[in-house]
């Protein structure tokens, strides 16, 4: 099982392989030995639908058979296993829950007929509270007897034993941004239910997970399908209580959807991590509803502002696209100033290009290539000093750092503030109370920041706050 793309991803490799080591297959990472090398597609931007390319191209160096999931083969289907004869199958959504009878027939030699892509929004009714009696394949969220015990219900296999594993809230998104082509392949937004995230969460807590991150495609609409709105401000502090768990922190957030209670909930209950991940895209308000999307530079800064007074120290990151077509020398300036009075931890810069399927692809005034590109530059270079920035301002501050790896005497691990694999990271150092070659991975420790390398920080241990244990108990909290 080979994964590409986002924690989204992870997740739905994660239940793929439960289902298939339910049914008797040895399930690795490591291809070398392989019968069957299963890649889990990207198709969210061009440079991952070319990075999952050339990881099916290469999964068959070994002579095994190579067979295409996830995104980018649920979004072209046919197309794909026409144009990479080198797939022996490619797999749509809907082959999930069959998934051992699948390889299997790929191992025994037969052929599978790759699926027609259509647009998964269609799947499911309009109005959100109709969707659960339709249902249809949705990953990572299994077909398990609806009238089992909830701890009966995870239909999950952990590929690594790391101290931290991502929660898959929901999938599917109903907002209609110009730019994105996510809808029409991942469907529309569908909840778990919070009786199946707690199952999962107390059974990853089972097996020694210590940090939650809660995923989806837009985690700030979790709930409205179930009539809840309010579901998420419910389930954070249940599942910050779960035993084990020390650390539950929120992702893919959408700033037009941050209600007040929602951000005093993420920015002030305790094993909560106060980190806000906002999608805001770009700050002119004039691009942003070319964008079919809302807010202002203004907007924004009011929205971190309130978090701020709950949590001064809180952690905030965002992506933003330049070069959409329209944007203008004055739009452009506009996202500078925004990003240049947020105090963001981590930014992410993408430069925009036309996804097939979009509304974006139709719309005029284009930017010129070579413009996006020097765009791109432009702002990526103001980021690296804002963020750098942003981190040395924590100088001296005391963070509450999750230790992730251990090697001799490298202990790295991540402050609140510090997301995994998208954000900067921690080093423990010597020098303070702890030694931290006494430390393992799991360790929720106290530590004071001694210096910073662009947006990562160097600390001491201070204290020991909540130990790891074998078999994934907590230690307790001190």
């Amino acid at each position: 099982m080979l994964t590409l793309g986002c924690a989204r991803n992870e997740v739905d490799s994660e239940e793929l392989a439960a289902r298939l080591a339910a049914d008797g297959w040895q399930v690795t990472g490591d291809s070398a030995d392989a019968d069957v090398v299963l890649v889990n597609t990207c198709g969210f931007i061009e440079q991952a639908k070319q990075d999952s390319i050339e990881t099916l191209l290469d999964a068959g160096e070994n002579g095994a058979k190579v067979v295409a999931a996830g995104c980018m083969a649920e979004r072209y289907g046919k197309q794909l296993a026409d144009s990479l004869p080198e797939a022996d199958a490619v797999l749509g959504f809907d082959d999930y829950p069959d998934i051992s009878d699948r390889l299997r027939t790929v191992l025994a030699g037969g052929s599978l007929t790759a699926h027609e892509p259509r647009d998964r929004r269609t799947l499911l009714p309009i109005t959100p509270v109709e969707r659960h009696a339709h249902p249809a394949p949705v990953p990572g969220h299994g077909d398990v007897d609806e009238h089992a015990p909830a701890h009966l219900k995870v239909l999950r296999f952990r590929l690594d034993d790391g101290p931290v594993a991502s929660l898959k809230l929901a999938s599917g998104c109903d907002r209609r941004c110009a730019f994105c082509a996510i809808p029409s392949f991942r469907g529309a937004y569908l909840s778990r239910t919070p009786d199946e995230v707690l199952a999962e969460a107390e059974w990853l807590a089972g097996q020694g997970v210590r940090e939650l991150v809660l995923v989806s495609e837009n985690s700030s609409s979790y709930g409205k399908d179930l009539g809840d709105p309010r579901a998420l401000e419910k389930l954070l502090p249940q599942l910050a209580a779960v035993p084990g768990i020390v650390r539950v922190r929120a992702s893919y957030l959408q700033p037009a959807e941050m209600r007040p209670g929602l951000v005093e909930v993420l920015a002030g209950t305790p094993g909560v991590a106060p980190y806000f991940d906002l999608s805001f895209q770009h700050a002119s308000e004039p691009l942003l509803r070319r964008m079919r999307r809302f807010g202002s530079t203004e907007r924004f800064w009011d929205l971190l502002a309130s978090a701020r007074k709950i949590a001064p120290e809180l952690g905030a990151r965002t992506n933003v696209i330049v070069g959409f077509p329209g944007e203008t020398e004055a739009d452009v300036a506009e996202l500078e100033r925004f990003l240049t009075g947020a105090d963001l931890d981590a930014i992410g810069v993408f430069g925009y290009s036309d996804e097939e399927g979009t509304e974006a692809v139709g719309l005029p005034d284009k930017v010129p290539t070579d413009e996006v590109d020097a765009r791109v530059n432009r702002i990526s270079a103001l980021v690296d000093e804002l963020v750098a920035q942003r981190a040395e301002d924590r100088l001296d501050s005391v963070v509450e750092v999750l230790v992730d790896r251990t090697d001799g005497d490298e202990v790295e691990g991540r402050a609140a503030h510090q997301a995994p694999e998208v954000d900067g990271s921690t080093a423990l150092l010597a020098g303070g109370s702890v030694d931290p070659a006494t430390l393992r991975p799991g360790d929720l420790v106290r530590a004071r920041v001694t210096g910073t390398i662009g947006v990562d920080l160097t600390a001491v241990v201070e204290r020991v706050l909540d130990p790891a244990a074998a078999g994934g108990q907590s230690g307790g909290r001190d």
